[in-house]
């Protein structure tokens, strides 16, 4: 049921997504919604809660597991790519779709998308940081901040992907990300 409401949320909006659309998407009764979640607000915590931990740790978990750390990062922007590409309803990341709608005005949403931001920095770092000791990536490039530039290109990729789907120009941006690495 959370996962039908995680589909709601992300494609609406938490704004966008009326209590009545909550009641019909997940088939219970408006009485049996509040029961079980409490209120809206609660519902898309935890929708977003489950998102992140569903989306976000697999991306963590392949970065984690990295044998090429290149080759890898390359492999976690094509995923999102034709994941984007593939998604008919152009619906970008929940994660960041809610960064730009409820972060900056919900401080508990902040945190989340913060966590979460963090977590994936972080991924990138130790997966940088591996290529660098194991030769495969340059000592010279600044780890730290190579991660957060994947990020951000990350986030950027997919508020793109929710305004136009070009194959080619996405392909470009990666060719310009991955050039970082040395």
């Amino acid at each position: 049921m959370l996962d039908k409401a995680v589909t709601l949320f992300w494609h609406k909006g938490y704004n966008g997504t009326s209590a009545q659309d909550l009641v019909e998407g997940l088939g219970i009764s408006r009485s049996s919604m509040y029961d079980t979640f409490g209120d809206k607000r609660t519902l898309f915590i935890k929708a977003l809660k489950l998102y992140e931990e569903k989306n976000t740790k697999d991306l963590i978990s392949m970065a984690d597991q990295s044998a090429d750390p290149r080759e890898t990062i390359r492999q976690i922007l094509e995923n999102l790519v034709k994941e984007d590409l593939n998604d008919q309803l152009a619906k970008g990341c929940f994660m960041v779709n809610t960064a730009i709608e409820l972060a900056p005005h919900d401080k508990e949403v902040a945190d989340i998308v913060n966590s979460n931001m963090a977590d994936v920095v972080d991924a990138f770092y130790r997966t940088i940081c591996k290529g660098q000791e194991s030769g495969q990536l340059s000592p010279e490039i600044d780890a730290k901040a190579i991660a957060r530039f994947l990020y951000n290109n990350v986030t950027g990729i997919r508020v793109s992907s929710r305004s136009g789907k070009d194959k080619k120009a996405m392909d470009d941006i990666i060719k310009v990300i991955l050039s970082v690495l040395q």
